[in-house]
């Protein structure tokens, strides 16, 4: 359990690195920044693709924009690379490989085009959302390293400022510079940079034929790389900042993705962003505006029109850059002319002011259900018993409790998305159950008697609640996930992932909707009720026939019940920066198992035979959490 916890806390960090646009977002700036070119360099632009198409035409499009939104692609077009860069793919050598050589990268753009189709037409949120959860579990299963390539940087967002005054050039030097923490804006500029190296040689003119097109290639997978991270700057989500533990890196991230946004950018224009998945038409213009640019000025570098030359003492690789995103917390040392500039800031001005670091002035910071907590449960219980405990008593009645525990658990909810449930927790309580409302015979005169007459009396018991996700069946990451741990833990990593969003097979992956949010949960919970073990044995009169005549005795046992959730549904969710508070209704089943029989009177007489009874019940639970605080970053 030690080890499933520490995976867990590991999936949590992964969970923070949210990337920005969602892919059929990407595709869609790139293709409306490359349908902005004027006429001559959309020209240029479909003639190096042209040329790059060369010996690959079976996989990459006749054209850079594919506008049929086609299901089941059989291409890729080129619109398409800065969507699989930084999120399916960790560098521009790596997108080369995934575009052209694997077949897992068409099921990826076959999950986009749908997910496009899907969101166009949703016609609320929670229908937003379940058509992310359902395209984020496609993803997973196409593209396994979906979630966990990110590494665990901030590499897809903007790096905080420091001071309300910085200017907009010591901010570039600061997001560009050696040793600076990974952000959008410094590894657009990294592999932007690479581009136009790339570009110039190119328009040198000093090589031909395969070498011509390998470089060509090599310059387009740089340019698409830069610009994933360049349309990641105009995410909402990805501008408020990124300190703060990882619930709160991701907390904040949805939030503003989904709330908007008021920034200023650079250049002093205000406006509203709005970020993953919930992009806007003016999102889309303001962001192919910028991308625009970075297009232009690759363009002219091929094109050998630049305004100025960059110089560069590095050994050019006619290759695609090979830094690896995912293994970099830092960006490494690099020598350029410092004439990029005249590139880099004009394209930096349209971007956002970013955030302020903690303290005085910060944005108001939100948090996911990620970390270790400790937490209050309360519920009311009614539950249908279907039968005695005798096997003559076989008369449905009801019975009422009401229970209390204490809470020690580790969140991971929404590691793809809100519909997910990662939840792990332990729940060690009390329950009163009154008695049951069917008497202990039928006899209609025991009516008259009350609850001293029931066929199970008001009883207490002590009780413990485990939930745990699954992969396959319940139980399974007990089992599995500490040895994968030891042997194979990128195994271990997209088991867990898997199950904390509906398994294998996703049908326990939350529905959300506009009142509150339902999932099938049988499996994931169990309920171990002790009664009888409070005090002394729970008293029981049992009827009974003794020399052939009609009679009743008083036994003492205690029973053992389990109980197992099958649905829940959510209403109401209120969340602080540390605590979060929610109303649980679950509909569940079970069965109530008896044990030691012992006569208490008449004495000397046989103990009667007993049975296991079954219920079926609602529970209403309000759920209470404090999360501990985890170290900031």
């Amino acid at each position: 359990m030690k080890n499933l916890l520490i995976t867990a806390l590991l999936i949590a960090a992964f969970a923070s690195n949210a990337d920005a646009w969602i892919y059929p977002e990407h595709r869609g700036i790139t293709a409306l920044a490359i349908q902005k070119l004027d006429p001559a360099r959309r020209a240029e632009l479909e003639q190096f693709w042209t040329l790059v198409r060369k010996g690959h035409e079976s996989r990459l499009f006749a054209t850079t924009v594919d506008t049929s939104n086609a299901r089941k692609p059989k291409f890729i077009d080129f619109a398409s690379w800065p969507a699989i860069s930084g999120d399916h793919s960790t560098s521009p050598v790596n997108l080369l490989y995934e575009v052209l050589e694997t077949e897992w990268i068409l099921g990826v753009a076959d999950v986009a085009a749908e997910l496009k189709t899907g969101i166009a037409n949703a016609r609320n949120r929670s229908e937003r959302i379940n058509k992310l959860k359902e395209s984020d579990l496609k993803l997973f299963r196409v593209d396994p390293d979906y979630v966990t390539r990110a590494g665990s940087n901030n590499v897809h967002f903007m790096l905080y400022r420091m001071d309300v005054n910085t200017k907009p050039d010591q901010y570039f030097d600061k997001c560009c510079s050696r040793g600076c923490e990974m952000n959008a804006m410094g590894t657009y500029a990294w592999f932007h940079t690479s581009a136009l190296l790339k570009a110039q040689k190119f328009a040198e003119g000093t090589m031909g034929g395969e070498e011509r097109r390998s470089l060509m290639m090599s310059a387009l997978a740089d340019e698409a790389f830069a610009l994933h991270f360049l349309e990641d700057m105009f995410a909402s989500g990805h501008v408020a900042g990124t300190w703060g533990n990882a619930a709160q890196r991701k907390g904040t991230h949805d939030y503003y993705n989904e709330k908007g946004l008021e920034v200023t950018t650079w250049s002093g224009e205000r406006t509203i962003l709005m970020g993953d998945a919930f992009m806007r038409p003016a999102d889309a213009e303001r962001t192919a505006n910028d991308v625009l640019k970075s297009l232009q000025d690759f363009l002219d570098a091929a094109g050998g029109r630049s305004p100025v030359h960059l110089a560069t003492d590095e050994n050019l690789l006619s290759g695609p850059d090979t830094l690896n995103i995912s293994k970099m917390n830092f960006l490494p040392p690099r020598k350029v002319d410092t004439a990029i500039d005249r590139f880099l800031i004009p394209v930096f001005m349209p971007t956002a002011v970013p955030g302020l670091t903690a303290g005085i002035g910060e944005l108001p910071r939100f948090r996911s259900e990620v970390g270790p907590f400790i937490g209050l449960a309360a519920a009311a219980t009614g539950s249908a018993v279907f039968s005695g405990f005798d096997k003559e008593q076989n008369t449905t009645g009801a019975v009422g409790g009401l229970e209390m525990s204490i809470r020690l658990g580790l969140g991971l909810e929404g590691v793809l998305n809100e519909a997910g449930d990662g939840l792990v927790f332990l729940d060690l309580g009390w329950k009163q159950d009154g008695s049951s409302s069917m008497k202990f015979a039928t006899d209609p005169d025991l009516k008259q008697f009350g609850s001293i007459s029931s066929a199970i009396p008001s009883r207490d018991a002590f009780y413990a609640r485990l939930r745990l996700p699954f992969y396959l069946i319940p139980g399974d990451l007990l089992i599995v996930a500490p040895i994968l741990y030891l042997f194979a833990p990128k195994a271990m990593t997209k088991m867990i992932i898997a199950a904390g969003n509906g398994g294998l097979l996703p049908w326990q992956s939350g529905m959300v909707t506009s009142i509150g949010r339902f999932q099938f949960i049988l499996g994931r919970e169990v309920g171990v009720y002790l009664y009888g073990n409070t005090r002394a044995p729970d008293r029981f009169i049992i009827p009974v026939t003794l020399n052939n005549t009609p009679d009743q005795v008083m036994i003492s046992m205690r029973t053992t019940q389990l109980e197992f959730p099958i649905v829940e549904y959510r209403p109401f969710h209120s969340f602080s920066s540390n605590q979060t508070a929610s109303l649980v209704a679950q509909i569940y089943g079970g069965f109530d198992i008896p044990g030691k029989v012992t006569v208490i009177s008449p004495v000397d007489t046989p103990a009667p035979k007993v049975k296991t009874t079954l219920i079926l019940g609602l529970r209403i639970a309000f759920d209470w959490r404090y999360y501990f605080a985890q170290k900031r970053k």
